[in-house]
Order: structure tokens, then C-alpha cells, then sequence
């Protein structure tokens, strides 16, 4: 019997530069990377089914670089000593990833390999632009393949195949068939690559696709607007697969989860692998600012095992929501919604865009004030209105010839990339650097661990520590939390392509001196943090603790709280609200009468 021959399949998901050229990177990163999980799952399978031929080995490897070091002639080395053909996959790369994946994926072809990549900037910018842009003709004519849409029902598959051939095109356009995730291979990473994670965190999506028009979005563009589902079957073959190697939190990356269709099945199946079957596993969830309309929704949620809910908030002025087409935030049902999600004991994440048309540094700090003393929020998430390749914004600046930052290492929402017309430049930047500190105060901090205090289930040392990480990652690394890790690591040598690499001398006492000066900082930070913390707990009279927020919504409130009566919109929004009651009053009285 003939030797079987070999093919290596190596994943990478690349990070992006810090300001400083570096790529960022981590000891343990917070976020795992779900189209790594979801392309690896696929790749399993396709090792399994021996889709290049019965005497053809598949060797997989992933990596996600924000966690492992990428050295292309070391990855090369293994690839030559156990020989055979290979192709390099960077998968999932985002538009601030696009300059990484090249200056890898130039090393990799230097090398002699084939190199492949996908993502949403290469599907976002095949989907909403006439003609490809500057940098992925440049990719094409390296020789790179460009790998549009999703890579279930064989879209993997053949690419495998015709990297195994030699043969791989320039371009896979599967914009057009967006396929069912029912049934397909489910999204796996191996424990070695989870561990990396802080809390040893994997994700998986349960659908795709959303019917929402947000003009800033890219996912609607990408994944379209018609949602896909994976079943629940699925879901329990996913959370078992994962308990047998002890992964046991995960991070749903579905962009609205309460907008499945099948959430309650779903929901359910969770509730008996947990209460039923003894499998204790953690979620976070992302969901509207409605879902608590959706009966039994939150309650089930909590019994499923979410303890972290990220919540789409965006604003709380409706004149900003309807110019960016959020048409279903409804200001007027937030304080209803965050009251429940706090009522089962969930932390609650709102993610805040600043820059707006209608925004001004005024407008923006007054908000964030408000939302301080009215919303029952644990944890606000801010970022800069970007124009992101792949959104209706981005197409629209294109095709007006409005300037938009050419460098795409800045499109990660933590960085000014356009000009906006009533906030100079700096401005914008100032006030978005003034929002953090403002949110993260002492003050206010003190004032979430005290709200989630009253509760019997409100775990204040959690969400200390969660503000805690998030403002030590902006203040400290200068990084958004979300990209945030433990203990950062740079390499003299992985500097980006056309900034000079630094000289031993000046690189490494630079590096030791910032890593000792960040410990320094770090401890004063949890020092403060957790006096904060021991003297809310250590008060008798912590239990009896109140504010607005977290005093029962009234009906007489929408005159008189801040977030209603400051702006035009927000009178717009309860006037609207008052003739919708109106009207269900009346058809009510009607049906009563019948």
C-alpha cells in the first residue's frame, strides 16, 4: 500500500497594529474567534470525509494570532520537514486585519506557499462596491486568493481541492449562496487554542444574517438580511463536543440572538443539558433592545445559563437611531429592558456610538451623564461611528468623494477615520477619550457595584472586575476592551512593513520599561478598584441602596426623566409612545364591547 501523501491546512486569524506598529498580541486575548471556530469545524469535517482522495492526509492547524505568535519560516519549516503540499488560509479578516493578513501573507508567498483570504472586508467590499479597491486588486495580483461569502455547503471543500490540484483561482465569489446552517459541521477549536482565551471562552453562532437596515452595519451586507438558523440538535452536539475536552463558556456570536426564530427551542435544549443532564456552562449573548417584549424570553435566557448580555443601544437620542436606520430602538422601553435583564441577575453590556450626525461634545457628555443616572446599565462600550467596507455608510462617503482615512489598520471603531460636520477632529477624538473616563469615574463605578449589591444574586465583585478590565485596557494599553488581553507581547521583528524595525538597544529596555511601568499601573488600578468595592460591601446599609435607575419604571416619568425631555427626539419618541397606548386602549375597549 502506498505511503499516504500529505496536505497541510494552516488557519491563521490575524490581529491588527497598535499606533506603534506592533501587532497586537496577548499572553491570553479576551475575545475568541468565531470564523476560526467556524472554518476549523468545517475543515474537521473535511478531514474526516477524505475529500482529497482516500490516500491524502489533511493536516490542520488554527491560530489566532491576537493570542500566538505567526513566524511564517517556522510554520514553512514544519510544513517542508514532514513534506507534501500546503495552503495558508487567513481566515475571518477584518478591514483593520487587511494590512496584517498582507504583510503575513507576503512572507508566506516569498516562502513558496499558496495563500488564500476571506473575511468580511473582501466579502463586504465584493458585495457593496462596483469595482474591488486598491488592496485587494494588489492581493490578486501577489497571487492571493480572494474567498468571498461563506464556506459551508463545499465552499471549503473546493477550495481544499483546487489548492490540492495547484489550481486555486483568484477569486471564490459565494456572495449569492449564503448557505442553511442546519445540519452543517459545527464551529471547534481545539482546548490548546481556547486556553488562550481569558476564562478559556470559545464561541459558535446559532444563525446568521439579520432584517434590520442599521446604515453603519456590514453584517446585513455580508450575511445578508435573510436569517439562517442552526437547530438545536446542532447546538447540543456543539456544547457536548466542547464539555468532552472541559470547555464550558461560551461567547454566542450571533449579532441578535432574540431575533431567532427557533430561540425558544434552542433555549430550552440548553435548559435541559443544564438542569437535566448536570452540564454547568456559561453564555454571552447578543441581543436587541426589544427582546424583553418576547415572552418568557429573559427568563429563559437566565436559565439557560446567560450571564453576560450585550445589548445593541447605540443611542439614547432617536434622532440619531433613525439617521442611522436603527429604527428599533425604542428609547422610551430601555429602563423596562435593562430592569429585567438586572431582575434575573444578568450582566448587561450597551454598546454607544458616538458621532452622529446630530452629535456634539456637549450633546455626547449631557448622554452619558443621563445614562449614568437613569439607565441601570453595568457596562457602556463606546466607539466611534466608522464607515466600514462592507456598510452602507462606507459606499455612500465612496461614492460622494468624501474623504475616508486610506489607512484600513484604523477601521476598528476605537479610531477617527473621517470628519464630521459638527465636531472638529479633535473634538471627536477628545470627547471620545472624555466619554470613557466619564462612564468609568470613581463615582459611577462605585454606583454599579452598589446597584448590582442590592441584589441576592447581583455578584458585585463580577462586575467590579469587569469595569475594572475595561477601563485598565483603555487607559493602560490604549486599546478598545474588546481587543484587550493579559499581559501584552511585542516582537522586535513583527513591526509593520514600512516602519523601520528598532535596534536591540533601543527596543528591549523601552519594551521592559513600559511592561514595568503598565504593573505599576495596573496595581494601583485594582488597588482603587477593590477599595471601592470592600467598602460597598462592608456597608450595613448596602441592602436599602436606591437611585432612578433602579427605582421601578412610573408612568409619569416620561415628563420628567432627563433621557425623554432633553431632546426633540426624545419628546418625538414618548409622544408617539402615549398615541400608540392610546390606540391600544381604544382597540381594546372596542374588542371588550364585541
Amino acid at each position: 500500500m502506498a505511503s499516504p501523501e500529505l496536505f497541510h491546512f494552516v488557519m491563521i486569524k490575524p490581529t491588527h497594529y497598535d499606533d506603534d506598529g506592533y501587532p497586537i498580541q496577548w499572553l491570553r486575548s479576551a475575545i475568541p474567534a468565531n470564523t476560526l471556530a467556524a472554518v476549523h469545524g468545517l475543515a474537521l469535517d473535511c478531514q474526516k470525509r477524505k475529500v482529497l482522495g482516500p490516500n491524502v492526509d489533511i493536516r490542520l492547524s488554527a491560530y489566532d494570532e491576537t493570542n500566538y505568535r505567526i513566524r511564517p519560516r517556522k510554520i514553512v519549516a514544519a510544513i517542508r520537514r514532514a513534506g507534501g503540499r500546503a495552503l495558508i488560509g487567513f481566515i475571518g479578516v477584518q478591514s483593520n486585519q487587511f494590512p496584517r493578513a498582507m504583510d503575513l501573507a507576503r512572507q508566506f508567498l516569498d516562502l513558496g506557499m499558496h495563500v488564500a483570504i476571506g473575511g468580511f472586508h473582501v466579502s463586504g467590499c465584493i458585495s457593496m462596491l462596483k469595482e474591488l479597491p486598491e488592496e485587494i486588486r494588489r492581493a490578486q495580483e501577489m497571487g492571493i486568493s480572494i474567498f468571498a461569502g461563506e464556506s459551508e455547503d463545499g465552499g471549503l471543500e473546493e477550495v481544499l481541492r483546487d489548492a490540492w490540484a495547484g489550481t486555486l483561482k483568484p477569486v471564490y465569489n459565494r456572495m449569492k449562496d449564503l448557505p442553511s446552517l442546519e445540519g452543517q459541521p459545527v464551529p471547534m477549536l481545539w482546548r490548546d487554542a481556547v486556553r488562550r482565551t481569558e476564562g478559556r471562552r470559545s464561541s459558535f453562532d446559532l444563525g446568521r444574517g439579520c432584517p434590520f437596515q442599521c446604515s453603519f452595519c456590514t453584517i446585513i451586507n455580508v450575511q445578508g438580511r435573510k436569517s439562517r438558523f442552526r437547530t438545536p440538535d446542532d447546538l447540543e452536539l456543539i456544547i457536548r463536543d466542547n464539555a468532552k475536552q472541559g470547555v464550558r463558556k461560551f461567547f454566542i456570536t450571533d449579532d441578535n440572538f432574540a431575533r431567532n426564530k427557533d430561540w425558544e427551542a434552542l433555549f430550552d435544549r440548553m435548559i435541559q443539558l443544564r438542569e437535566q443532564v448536570g452540564l454547568k456552562f456559561k453564555l454571552v449573548i447578543q441581543v436587541d433592545t426589544l427582546c424583553h417584549k418576547i415572552p418568557g424570553f429573559i427568563e429563559k435566557a437566565a436559565r439557560a445559563g446567560v450571564n453576560r448580555c450585550f445589548i445593541g443601544l447605540e443611542n439614547i437620542n432617536p434622532d440619531n437611531l433613525m439617521a442611522a436606520k436603527k429604527r428599533q430602538n425604542k428609547i422610551t422601553e430601555y429602563r423596562y429592558m435593562l430592569q429585567k435583564w438586572r431582575q434575573y441577575g444578568v450582566t448587561t453590556y450597551a454598546g454607544y456610538i458616538l458621532g452622529f450626525p446630530n452629535d456634539t461634545r456637549e450633546s455626547i457628555l449631557r448622554d452619558i451623564d443621563i445614562i449614568k443616572r437613569e439607565l441601570p446599565v453595568d457596562l457602556l462600550e463606546f466607539f466611534i461611528l466608522t464607515p466600514l467596507p462592507g456598510s452602507e455608510d462606507h459606499r455612500n462617503l465612496l461614492n460622494s468623494r468624501i474623504w475616508m482615512d486610506p489607512d484600513l489598520n484604523k477601521y476598528d471603531v476605537h479610531h477617527r477615520v473621517t470628519h464630521h460636520a459638527r465636531m472638529s477632529d479633535q473634538e471627536w477624538e477628545q470627547v471620545y477619550e472624555e466619554a470613557w473616563h466619564s462612564y468609568y469615574s470613581p463615582e459611577h463605578f462605585r454606583t454599579v457595584i452598589s446597584r448590582a449589591a442590592v441584589l441576592r444574586d447581583g455578584r458585585p465583585r463580577s462586575r467590579m472586575r469587569l469595569m475594572m478590565w475595561f477601563i485598565m485596557m483603555f487607559r493602560i494599553e490604549k486599546v478598545h476592551p474588546l481587543e484587550g488581553g493579559i499581559f501584552r507581547r511585542k516582537h522586535r521583528t513583527d513591526r509593520r512593513s514600512g516602519m523601520p524595525i528598532e535596534s536591540p538597544l533601543v527596543f528591549y529596555p523601552k519594551y521592559w520599561a513600559e511592561t514595568a511601568g503598565k504593573a505599576l499601573r495596573y496595581a494601583r488600578m485594582a488597588y482603587d478598584a477593590y477599595s471601592i468595592y470592600r467598602s460597598v460591601a462592608r456597608d450595613p446599609a448596602r441592602a436599602s441602596y436606591t437611585d432612578i435607575a433602579i427605582t421601578p419604571p412610573s408612568a409619569d416619568e416620561l415628563e420628567t426623566l432627563e433621557m425623554f425631555s432633553t431632546t426633540s427626539g426624545g419628546k418625538a419618541a414618548v409622544a408617539k409612545k402615549h398615541r400608540d397606548d392610546d390606540q391600544r386602549a381604544k382597540v381594546a375597549r372596542l374588542q371588550a364591547a364585541e
